[in-house]
């Protein structure tokens, strides 16, 4: 039986347009696949937000998401702001008032290696293969949103890196539960050895691990998780950390993934749920049809598995993308010197190609 949700797009800046599009036609095809009753409007945030509000999150714009069920997000940034840091109006502003906004304390970025592109990695394919991660990275606390100061000699500063018990204990749940639904296994980053807040977040772990004791525990210090991801990526399944250690963690697991055209991620709460790809902007390619849109197609397949539990539905994106990639099909950030340069796709090329594949998944069952 079909469902009814209702999804905002907000392409942002840059290529965020551009693949957005790809991501909305493809939950389109779903829909239509799976007799599911999609409805979509649109907004603007960031730059393009800042350009035609003077706002990089405009009321209008918070108001539709609060009434969405999920949101689909391309990228926000300019390169005028990374030129000029003393503009104190900036599209990446937007982006973390609508994370407070909506109450999106964690943030899942699934590393999912296809085969055909684990020469992509600079890590030796041996080494990689069948590595499936799902990292949760808890948004709200830590030295982010801490009391900052300097000193009035602007000689000595200082971040508080701050947890409270209830923001520790509503991701461990999260992630918890992604875990049994995977393969039971859990990873907890901190630096307890060092860190009182990570002594708070492992003793808070450590009590809700005996809520789920079919799920295999374990607890790891930053530094050796940043080792072991390079050495042994296999050994993770779900890896729960908090958000300093998480901004840094997942930025290394992409280059495990070789492309961060290829990444997905969902910033989760307790309500609407927010999903993009982790690439930014990128003005330098903005407009030339070269952008990846596979990260923003894997983004709706996050959607429908962990916004909407449509796991059958997720799956079927992930299959066209791997068959996609096993036919030779690559679009200028993934191709390398192997691939056939017929077979070297633009973002619309690819993004048809998927409908395509899509189409035929669903009518073949």
């Amino acid at each position: 039986m079909g469902i009814k949700k209702n999804i905002l797009v907000i392409p942002g800046d840059g290529i965020g347009p551009e693949v957005t599009t790809w991501g909305k036609a493809i939950l389109e095809q779903i829909a239509a696949d799976f007799g599911h009753d999609f409805t979509f409007d649109e907004a603007l945030m960031g730059h393009a937000a800042i350009e035609a509000t003077g706002n990089p999150l405009p009321d209008e714009t918070l108001e539709k998401a609060k009434k969405s069920d999920a949101i689909l997000f391309g990228a926000v940034g300019h390169a005028m702001y990374d030129n000029d840091p003393s503009l104190k109006i900036r599209p990446e502003q937007g982006l973390l008032k609508i994370r407070k906004e909506l109450g999106l304390y964690a943030n899942l970025r699934p590393i999912l290696l296809f085969d055909e592109l684990l020469n992509a990695s600079s890590i030796k394919p041996s080494i990689l293969k069948g590595t499936d991660i799902l990292f949760f990275r808890e948004l709200t606390g830590d030295v982010y949103f801490g009391e900052k100061v300097r000193s009035e000699d602007r000689n000595t500063a200082s971040d508080l890196m701050i947890y409270h018990r209830y923001e520790v204990e509503r991701i461990a749940h999260k992630a918890f539960e992604a875990a049994m639904q995977r393969g039971k296994k859990l990873c907890s980053v901190d630096k307890a050895n060092v860190l009182e807040s990570s002594r708070l977040w492992r003793e808070t772990v450590q009590a809700i691990a005996k809520e789920y004791p079919e799920v295999t525990t374990e607890h790891m210090f930053i530094d050796n998780a940043a080792m072991q991801l390079i050495k042994d990526p296999k050994r993770f399944d779900v890896v729960l950390t908090a958000n300093l250690f998480g901004d840094i963690l997942t930025d290394e697991a992409s280059q495990i993934a070789g492309s961060m055209g290829m990444l997905a991620s969902a910033s989760i709460g307790d309500g609407t749920g927010f999903f993009e790809p982790i690439h930014g902007s990128a003005h330098d390619i903005t407009g030339k049809d070269l952008a990846n849109p596979l990260a923003s197609i894997l983004s709706v397949a996050l959607m429908l598995e962990i916004g909407f539990g449509l796991k059958e539905e997720a799956k079927v994106i992930i299959t066209a993308v791997d068959k996609a990639l096993k036919e030779g099909f690559r679009t200028n950030d993934i191709a390398d010197e192997t691939t056939n340069p017929y077979k070297v796709l633009g973002t619309k090329e690819m993004g048809k190609l998927l409908l395509k594949y899509i189409a035929q998944t669903t009518y073949t069952n």
